[in-house]
C-alpha cells in the first residue's frame, strides 16, 4: 500500500494517512476485510513515529471505515458502516486530540500500585507506613475536629495551607536543623505535587534538570510531562556521585538539581555529608538551585541523623520538600515545601488555580498530633515496626546469596533494592510474583531511559504484617530459585 507523507505540509501527518487509507477503502482499492499493516511496521515504514499511525487508525476507526480486530490487527470495515447516512453522529476522535506523552507513558509503575489496593494482594512495593493509629482513636479525633469548628466552614483554608499546621511545621523543622518563617511554607497534598508544582512554577519547555540514577519514576515523569529533559547522574552507596557533576552543569546549564538525601528511593542510600557540603558548594558557585526531597529521614535505624541540605545551606539555594506519608496514617498523604518566600508565594499561586482547597481535615488532624506529642510518639513505633520487618524480609534475602543475590541491608527508610542473580530479569521476577498474587517494582523502572535494572528488584517491607512478608517471600524465594536455576 503506496502512502505518501510530506513532511513539510501544514496538514498533520496522521490525517495524510488517515485521508489516503480512506480514498482508498472508498474507491474500492482496498476492500471491506483487508487487513491493514501492523501500527510499528507502517510506522517504520513510513518513517513516523508509531504514535502518528496510532492517531491515523484511530481516526478512521471513529468513521467506522477500519475495526480493530483480537488477533488479527486493523481491517477495513467499510461495507458493514452507516457512516455516510446523513442523520449518523460523529464520535470526537479522541486519540488525536490527546497529547502523545499522555498516551505513550510507561504504564508498568502504576499498574503495580493499582494492584497493591486489592486485599488479597501481598504489597512489596506500596510505599505506606504501618498501620499504628487506632481506628476508634482517629474517628473520635475526626468528630472531635469537626466540633471544634463549630459550624464554621473550615474547608476553605488558606491557599499556603492552615496557619496552624505551618506554625507546628516550624517547630518541626527546628528538630532537623532547619529555621523559616511562616511565609516560607507552603502546605501540599504529597511530594509528587510538590515537585510538579516546582517545575511548573521554575521551567519552560525545553528546560534540563539534573537527577540522580536510579530515581523514582514520579521524578522524572512530571519532568518529561514539562516538556523538559532529566540529566542522570548515577548513584552509589554515599548518594549522587559529584565527580563530574560541574562539567554536566557546564555543557547542559540545568535550572536545578533533584536530589533524594535520605534513605534514597530505590537504593536506601544516604548522601554522605561530605557529597552534601559538596552539592552545596557546586551551588553556591553556579547559583543553581536544589530540590532536596526528604521524606524518609525519620526512619533511621542506626544511623546519627546527617543534618539535611537545607540545615546547612547558608544562601537560601535549597528548596526542600518534606512528606508524612511514611510516617503518619496510610493513606493521609500531607507534604511541606520550604523555599524562600518568593517561590512559595508562586506555589500559593498555583495551589489557588488548580485546587478549590487542601485537605482540610488532614491538616488539622496533623497539627493536633503534633501539638499533643502523639506525632512522634507513633513515628518512633513506626520506625520500631519498619526495623522488625526490615529484619524479617532480610533473613529471606539472605537464603539467596548463595544464588548470587546481592543487597545491602539498609539502614533505615522502607526500601531493599536487590540485585538478582546472574541471568535473571527483574520483569520477570515481578511478573510471576503478581500471577501468585505479590507485587513487586521491577528495577528498570527507575532508570529514566530503561538502560539499567533489568537485574533489579526494588522490595518495601512497611506495608504488610509480618506473617503477609513471611507468606509473600516464601513465594518470591521460589520463583527466584526457579529462575536462577533455570539459567545455570
Amino acid at each position: 500500500m503506496q502512502i505518501i507523507v510530506d513532511k513539510e505540509s501544514r496538514t498533520p501527518i496522521y490525517w495524510q494517512i488517515a485521508d489516503q487509507i480512506k480514498e482508498k477503502i472508498i474507491s474500492g482499492q482496498l476492500p471491506d476485510g483487508s487487513v491493514l499493516p501492523s501500527e510499528r511496521a507502517f510506522a517504520q515504514m513510513l518513517g513516523v513515529h508509531r504514535n502518528t499511525i496510532i492517531k491515523a487508525y484511530a481516526a478512521l476507526k471513529d468513521e467506522e471505515l477500519v475495526e480493530s480486530v483480537r488477533g488479527v490487527g486493523y481491517q477495513v470495515s467499510y461495507e458493514s458502516s452507516d457512516f455516510y447516512e446523513p442523520d449518523v453522529r460523529k464520535r470526537v476522535n479522541w486519540s488525536a486530540m490527546i497529547k502523545d506523552e499522555y498516551q505513550d507513558m510507561e504504564r508498568t509503575f502504576d499498574d503495580i500500585f493499582q494492584r497493591s489496593a486489592d486485599a488479597n494482594n501481598i504489597s512489596f512495593s506500596t510505599g505506606l507506613p504501618p498501620a499504628v493509629y487506632e481506628e476508634a482513636n482517629l474517628a473520635a479525633d475526626f468528630v472531635a475536629i469537626l466540633n471544634e469548628q463549630g459550624g464554621k466552614p473550615s474547608f476553605l483554608t488558606p491557599y499556603q495551607g492552615d496557619l496552624e499546621l505551618r506554625q507546628r511545621v516550624i517547630s518541626y523543622l527546628r528538630t532537623k536543623g532547619i529555621k523559616a518563617g511562616l511565609n516560607q511554607v507552603q502546605i501540599l497534598s504529597e511530594t509528587n505535587q510538590a515537585l510538579d508544582f516546582i517545575v511548573t512554577t521554575l521551567l519552560k519547555e525545553g528546560d534540563k534538570v539534573i537527577i540522580e540514577e536510579p530515581v523514582s519514576p514520579d521524578v522524572y515523569r512530571v519532568i518529561r510531562l514539562a516538556g523538559c529533559k532529566a540529566v542522570t547522574v548515577p548513584v552509589d552507596e554515599d548518594g549522587m556521585v559529584c565527580d563530574h557533576l560541574e562539567a554536566l552543569i557546564e555543557s547542559h546549564r540545568p535550572k536545578f538539581i533533584y536530589v533524594n538525601s535520605s534513605y534514597h528511593d530505590p537504593t536506601g542510600n544516604i548522601l554522605s555529608v561530605e557529597r552534601r557540603k559538596k552539592l552545596l558548594e557546586i551551588s553556591n558557585r553556579y547559583r543553581l538551585p536544589i530540590v532536596e526531597e526528604d521524606a524518609a529521614s525519620e526512619l533511621s535505624f542506626e544511623d546519627v541523623t546527617l543534618p539535611t541540605l537545607k540545615a546547612m545551606d547558608r544562601s537560601d539555594n535549597v528548596i526542600y520538600i518534606y512528606s508524612f506519608s511514611l510516617t503518619f496514617v496510610p493513606g493521609l498523604s500531607m507534604a511541606f515545601v520550604v523555599a524562600p518566600e518568593k517561590l512559595i508565594k508562586s506555589l500559593s499561586y498555583l495551589v489557588s488555580i488548580r485546587m478549590m482547597t487542601l485537605d482540610w481535615i488532614t491538616q488539622k488532624l496533623l497539627a493536633k498530633y503534633i501539638t499533643s506529642g502523639k506525632f512522634y510518639e507513633n513515628a518512633r513505633r513506626i520506625t520500631s515496626l519498619n526495623r522488625e520487618r526490615r529484619d524479617l524480609m532480610c533473613e529471606y534475602l539472605d537464603r539467596l546469596v548463595p544464588l548470587g543475590l546481592s543487597y545491602q541491608k539498609p539502614r533505615g527508610g522502607v526500601y531493599v533494592w536487590c540485585r538478582l542473580p546472574a541471568g535473571v530479569d527483574g520483569k520477570e521476577v515481578a511478573a510471576m510474583c503478581m500471577q501468585r498474587g505479590i507485587s513487586v517494582v521491577p528495577g528498570d523502572i527507575f532508570f529514566p531511559n530503561k538502560n539499567g535494572g533489568r537485574d533489579h528488584i526494588r522490595l518495601n517491607y512497611s506495608f504488610e504484617t509480618k506473617a503477609r512478608i513471611r507468606l509473600g517471600m516464601e513465594n518470591m524465594i521460589e520463583i527466584i530459585t526457579e529462575l536462577a536455576s533455570g539459567r545455570n
